[in-house]
């Protein structure tokens, strides 16, 4: 019976919901035609989502960065800008620059069934048991996280509904009980496009929010966090529980009888691109992902662990370690490498506020509430800050 559900909701997992763009928000650069690390050609994503009762609130993405087809490892890189969290394959990466596998996203319990799964899956599809990086956020706010409901199943699924196109944001996949800056939060996906001598690339992220202090949120660069300070706060919902994460207070409507919740529970950011880089390239093109969150006000709390993986799709040949000939790649020349810096500051920006946007308010565990982001509160804000364009149509 799980098993038919599973696959049901990986395929409800591509949705489509209002993005940042769709507000009027105003972004740097220029994004690919979907605007998600899909336009990175090859990259495909899957998402399994479980809602069940009152207390399950997770699920798994993966992102396969040559598609599930194609097993040939990738060039990677990492940067850990704060240590609170979980990314395996750090040591692979730190010693061959390779991304061997799929990458895996979901809860911070887990990590070893994600693993487990991703390993049965590429040894069932491609006769070998593969290494994969598998990463986390802590979806207790929400989710009943020590019952354990991820499996090894549940991470198949999401490999088996992995596909190019359009990717579904906010309550999904590995997303779906996460927070973000005190809102519902979730996955969110972004592009951008550059020319570097008179070669067009893409590069894609796709983050999973579950971080950030509410009042230093700025999008836009517009303070708007601290507008909503005192205002659509968790909260418990007596009905359905006591409240589970922490001293909330009984729900009103706006959930002005909140409490702000602290900078903590992670973010992990996966930033793909098909402009040829060298593993030490790629750990340069991780660092800047993070300045993408600085730029919504983020100072990475304590309690917070700040997680990036990049890749390269190119060259379609990587030297791996069992590889007896070396891998002809011309990489993008460091002089001319600060596009690519750019576009993944721009990329992992947007990609953060989609989640911020495309999530929806969620009752989980214990009656705990939070908060979808109010899309007019949030344009009446960004409009006295002239910060709001009006939505293409």
């Amino acid at each position: 019976m799980r098993s038919a559900a599973l696959v049901l909701l990986a395929l409800l997992s591509v949705q489509a919901n209002a993005r940042g763009r769709d507000l009027g928000i105003s972004f740097e650069g220029t994004p690919g035609p979907l605007n998600a690390i899909t336009d990175v050609p090859g990259v495909e994503v899957g998402q399994t989502t479980l809602v069940e009762g009152q207390q399950v609130r997770t699920g798994v993405t993966a992102i396969f960065p040559r598609g599930k087809a194609n097993p040939k490892p990738v060039y990677g890189g990492y940067f850990t800008l704060n240590g609170n969290g979980e990314m395996t394959g750090r040591a692979y990466l730190e010693d061959f620059g390779i991304v061997q596998g799929p990458i895996g996203i979901s809860d911070t319990n887990a990590v070893g069934q994600v693993y487990a799964g991703i390993q049965q899956w590429s040894a069932k599809h491609f006769g070998e048991a593969t290494w994969p990086v598998v990463a986390e956020t802590w979806s207790g706010y929400l989710n009943d996280i020590e019952g354990f409901h991820v499996t090894a199943e549940t991470a198949m699924a999401a490999l088996d509904a992995a596909r190019p196109g359009p990717v579904g944001e906010g309550n999904v996949g590995g997303g779906t009980g996460m927070v973000c800056f005190g809102f519902k939060g979730g996955i969110g996906t972004a592009s951008r496009v550059v020319a570097i001598d008179g070669q067009r690339y893409t590069v894609g992220v796709l983050v999973q929010c579950n971080t950030g202090d509410r009042k230093v949120l700025r999008i836009s660069g517009a303070p708007v966090g601290a507008a909503w300070t005192k205002k659509w706060l968790p909260c418990f919902d007596p009905k359905l529980g006591r409240g589970g994460s922490g001293p909330l207070k009984a729900c009103t409507p706006d959930g002005v009888a909140g409490e702000p919740p602290p900078d903590q529970g992670s973010i992990i950011i996966v930033v793909g691109t098909d402009a040829p880089l060298m593993p030490k390239q790629l750990d340069r093109v991780a660092k800047r992902a993070a300045m993408g969150l600085a730029r919504l006000g983020s100072y990475s709390g304590n309690s917070s662990g700040d997680l990036i993986v990049s890749f390269s799709t190119q060259p379609q040949q990587v030297n791996h370690e069992d590889q007896e000939h070396p891998s002809a790649i011309t990489p993008i020349a460091n002089a001319h490498i600060d596009r690519l810096f750019e576009a993944t500051v721009q990329a992992a920006e947007e990609a953060i506020v989609n989640a911020l946007v495309a999530a929806k308010t969620m009752s989980g565990a214990n009656g705990t509430r939070y908060f979808a982001m109010p899309h007019d509160e949030l344009r009446d804000i960004l409009k006295r800050y002239n910060r709001l364009e009006e939505p293409a149509k």
